[in-house]
């Protein structure tokens, strides 16, 4: 097959408007390369964007599995790979559709809630009712700009006066198809503004917040609606590549070699230029506003079960590394505590991959924040993007246990 033909199929089965993309029999398989050139085929292969071969999570170094979805024509074609790269695989899922199809629960639940996944619509309707239910403590921010003329739609909260308040900033879904960030950082803010606990009613009253849900409403609408493993926004490039990954796009080490791809038809791909993106240009304008106040910045991603600090496109540590990785070591603690979950901590690029051009390293970056972390949530090489709704309360709970215990040694560790 050649090269066009491979991208207009690609474009066909992975943006097509007239029928929701299937996955049926498509697998998800655990691959360990056990040799720097069996890394390099696996990076190859990543960044070629090849129709069939759809990365979940990115490559890193020898030793450290990567899951790779392959469809039916192309599994014969990953074992083979795996085979002569010296490289080791085990299935994970067998028939990806399946559990799709599973996530998809009864609609039995009544208003929004956590009990299933909800749809942009639901979230934002939700986020629009807390003016009227707390009129003097939450406004409501609408940004507009994304490709599809949707808005951003998020929440100021403060309560009383403001004068010497620090302020955090939480936002997720920046990539589509990590449905259970969203519902996180939702359930966040329903903690922030109805906990009675007297832990959680300091840390609320003590800073301005600021949440925005869903980053990536187009590629959020386009994952629910049309193709569930979508993860970029929606701009067209061509006529066969669609959408740039909202996470390499920031004005901050982008087009760091190796850390993203040039490639339009790739995952990875950086934009032609930081910003391209209508999503990541209307935040960053937004957040530029009050970034000087910030105190933290905490952006929530799925799936590895890490807790991740910058930087991700240079092994150069944070000038505040020591206090930050300690303080995420306490979080990871105290987020076991509940179910036994088990999380690593340490910056994107020892642990995880090289990447650059997120907006975490913006944010550390341009406004020197104290604290910014993302989370990579549940789980960890069973279900992927496709997370269980039995598992989104779960998750939720332990997250914002290690979400209060950020803050809690923080202002301990700065007093001491």
């Amino acid at each position: 097959m050649n090269f066009y033909l491979i991208f207009f199929s690609c474009f066909i089965v992975r943006s097509s408007f007239s029928s929701e993309v299937r996955y049926d029999n498509y697998k998800l398989l655990n691959v360990t390369p056990s040799t720097l050139q069996a890394v390099e085929a696996l990076r190859e292969l990543e960044r070629s964007a090849s129709l069939g071969f759809d990365f979940w999570s990115h490559t890193g170094p020898v030793g450290q599995p990567v899951e790779i979805m392959v469809s039916p024509d192309r599994a014969d074609e990953l074992q083979d790979i795996v085979k002569r790269r010296e490289m080791s695989s085990a299935m994970i899922i067998d028939n990806v559709q399946k559990l799709i199809d599973a996530e998809r629960s009864p609609r039995t639940q009544k208003g929004f809630g956590w009990t299933r996944y909800n749809t942009l619509d639901e979230i934002n309707n939700w986020i629009k009712s807390l003016p009227e239910q707390y009129p003097s403590i939450v406004s409501l921010i609408e940004l507009n700009g994304t490709y599809e003329g949707r808005p951003i739609v998020g929440v100021k909260v403060s309560y009383g006066s403001s004068k010497d308040k620090k302020s955090v900033f939480v936002e997720s879904n920046i990539h589509a198809r990590e449905w259970i960030s969203s519902a996180t950082t939702t359930y966040i803010l329903n903690e922030i503004l109805t906990s009675t606990n007297s832990s959680v009613r300091k840390l609320a009253e003590e800073h301005i917040w600021y949440f925005f849900p869903v980053v990536n409403p187009d590629g959020f609408v386009y994952s629910q609606t049309r193709d569930r493993m979508w993860r970029k926004t929606r701009v067209r490039y061509s006529r066969f590549c669609v959408g740039a990954d909202p996470n390499r796009n920031w004005d901050y080490s982008w087009n760091v070699r190796g850390a993203s791809s040039d490639n339009p038809c790739s995952e990875l791909y950086r934009g032609p230029k930081p910003f391209s993106e209508p999503c990541t240009k209307t935040l960053s304008e937004f957040i530029k506003t009050v970034g000087s106040e910030l105190v933290a910045y905490i952006s929530f991603h799925s799936f590895a079960q890490v807790l991740l600090i910058p930087y991700g496109h240079t092994p150069q540590h944070l000038d505040n590394y020591d206090l930050t990785y300690d303080i995420g070591l306490k979080a990871v603690e105290v987020l076991a505590q509940r179910y036994g979950t088990r999380y690593r901590v340490g910056t994107i690029y020892d642990i995880m991959y090289i990447a650059a051009g997120g907006s975490i390293e913006w944010v550390k970056g341009i406004f020197k924040t104290p604290l910014v972390y993302t989370y990579e949530l549940r789980d960890k090489g069973r279900y992927g993007f496709l997370l269980p709704p039995q598992q989104i309360i779960p998750t939720c709970e332990e997250t914002f246990d290690s979400f209060v215990a950020i803050f809690q040694e923080y202002y301990k560790a700065i007093k001491s």
